[in-house]
């Protein structure tokens, strides 16, 4: 029994097939990394999972019972935080406060509560440095973090607030190398503490050195799932941009160094 599975999920827009027939399967304390080009069906899958859009058949498993979301709600009861592109963080807001985010611990009885303010920045700065982030101040502008350490916090809330499902949508798209290995770093933290990751990107570079298994999308078909020992990354590679379009673009690419060496 798979923590959460989805087996032969099908989504339409009208005519347009989004996903078709689509399965993977997801364990506490594994990444499993969902590749694919644009259009390949990623953010329906996302959507789908995360209570946004339902599917239109198929079936959606959690703990192995048949599940329906009618709304991102249900999804998080269910232990599913999505951090999607944009975190959905106010820059001018402090770690802390952006950390909490409306679910702020309060003190006091009754009617007579209050922001406790002291233990939001010590469980902000303990939770970031259990994920390993020593932060500077918990009082910091999150605008003012790079881009790996904004998603850091936003991976380590997930965490915090019981995601036993954590889906992260392109976390490294617009980051520089070092900055991605960062945030690649926070997922192995995150499988370390038993969550179970579903890593969506484009980027099958960074998808292998953390990924244990990898589910490729392509115009909304599944081209396989396939465990770290099954194949290596260039076969991953390859996979995602398809054996015979990679050949053909091989022997363009030399066609046309060759030609641009003899004009020169």
């Amino acid at each position: 029994m798979h923590l959460l599975e989805v087996d032969r999920i099908s989504k339409h827009y009208g005519n347009v097939v989004a996903l078709k027939e689509v399965s993977a399967h997801v364990d506490a304390g594994e990444v499993t990394c969902l590749l694919g080009d644009n259009g390949a069906g990623k953010s329906t899958f996302i959507k789908i999972l995360s209570g946004v859009h339902q599917h239109d058949e198929g079936r959606l498993l959690v703990d192995g019972e048949e599940v329906r979301f009618g709304s991102p709600r249900d999804a998080r009861a269910a232990g599913i935080a999505t951090v999607y592109q944009d975190l959905a963080m106010v820059p001018l807001m402090s770690i802390w406060r952006n950390f909490f985010l409306g679910a702020e611990p309060r003190k006091g009885i009754g009617p007579l509560r209050w922001l406790d303010s002291a233990a939001a920045r010590r469980i902000a700065r303990e939770e970031l440095r259990g994920m390993g982030i020593d932060i500077r101040d918990p009082d910091q502008p999150v605008g003012t973090l790079s881009g790996g350490e904004r998603q850091s916090v936003a991976i380590a809330r997930a965490v915090y607030f019981g995601a036993r499902v954590l889906i992260l949508d392109e976390p490294t798209s617009a980051l520089g190398v070092k900055q991605a290995g960062v945030v690649l770093r926070y997922i192995l933290q995150a499988r370390e503490r038993g969550v179970a990751v579903i890593f969506i990107t484009h980027n099958p570079h960074h998808a292998y050195p953390v990924g244990d298994r990898f589910v490729i999308l392509n115009r909304g078909r599944s081209l396989g799932t396939y465990g770290k020992s099954e194949l290596d990354a260039q076969e991953l590679v390859k996979l995602m941009a398809g054996g015979r379009e990679l050949a053909e673009l091989q022997h363009e690419l030399e066609e046309l160094t060759a030609e641009l060496t003899r004009t020169s």
